[in-house]
């Protein structure tokens, strides 16, 4: 739990351990030493941007970083309606971030959840995005931490692309998938690939940090540190684009339904929560 939030930079509270690391951070930035982000590949040690989500239990997530999507179905017929209220997203009051899906009847849906982005707030070319989350659990439940191209607006998805850091099916909770969505590899045909945890584990179980490192020719994914997926022009299908060269924006959710994991069914229990303890973007590779 991070308690104790008696030290205060800007307008946000930060708890010793973490102005001990930010101080660290600094130092590290100032002598101009490169160093590692806890695996073989070697990162300058500068986060761009970052939210730790610190802040009393009901809070919603600071609007100078986030911004709600409201609404249902999305393309996938997802079934739960995406709300602002805190019930559904909102700081749990010990620094994480709280996405919960919950069983009600709300604007005509028969569930509701939240889904929230950085669009216009912050958006990056490559680098290292990474998100320390434990997972919910349960048939028909659909968390995803994901990346979208800032010019959606202007060419459409899939055209934009679509890079999915972590989506997972609540009903294989030792199993995510990682994949690119472009023109040509989009919904069922993305190029993607898989995580199984070892042993007898759910990604519901604890927290563990997803993160891909992105430069200008290949995007690879890793979960706790560790590479499990790489991905390069040459690996998408004959003819296809490379659309990742351009600025994303970060998006976090909890869906229900969908056609990627169905609909909930009996053995499904509510409500089921998605918890962030932060999210970090460090700049590319020098």
């Amino acid at each position: 739990m991070k308690r104790n939030r008696v030290f205060r930079i800007g307008a946000g509270s930060v708890p010793p351990s973490r102005l001990l690391l930010v101080l660290a951070l600094l130092l590290l930035a100032l002598t101009g030493w490169g160093g590692r982000c806890g695996d073989s590949d070697p990162w300058e040690i500068e986060i761009v941007w970052a939210d730790e989500f610190n802040g009393p239990a009901g809070q919603l997530p600071d609007p100078g970083r986030w911004r709600f999507d409201k609404g249902t179905g999305w393309g996938n017929e997802q079934l739960e309606y995406d709300t602002d209220r805190p019930v559904n997203v909102s700081l749990d009051g010990e620094g994480h971030l709280a996405i919960t899906a919950r069983e009600e009847v709300y604007e005509g849906q028969n569930y509701t959840s939240g889904r929230i982005n950085t669009r216009d707030l912050f958006d990056r070319t490559r680098g290292r995005f990474e998100a320390r989350i434990k997972l919910p659990v349960g048939q028909g439940i659909w968390p995803a931490f994901w990346l979208l191209g800032a010019n959606f607006g202007d060419v459409g998805w899939p055209e934009c692309g679509e890079i999915d850091i972590l989506e997972y099916r609540g009903q294989e909770p030792d199993i995510v998938h990682g994949s690119l969505h472009g023109p040509g590899y989009s919904g069922g045909s993305a190029v993607t690939g898989s995580y199984t945890l070892a042993g007898d584990q759910g990604f519901n179980d604890d927290f563990h940090i997803f993160a891909i490192e992105w430069d200008a020719n290949s995007i690879t994914w890793k979960i706790d540190g560790t590479a499990y997926q790489t991905l390069t022009p040459s690996r998408l299908p004959g003819g296809a684009s490379w659309v990742f060269d351009h600025p994303f924006f970060i998006i976090l959710n909890v869906a229900v339904g969908g056609h990627f994991v169905g609909p909930p069914d009996e053995t499904t229990t509510f409500p089921q929560t998605m918890l962030v303890d932060w999210v970090r973007v460090y700049r590319d590779k020098p």
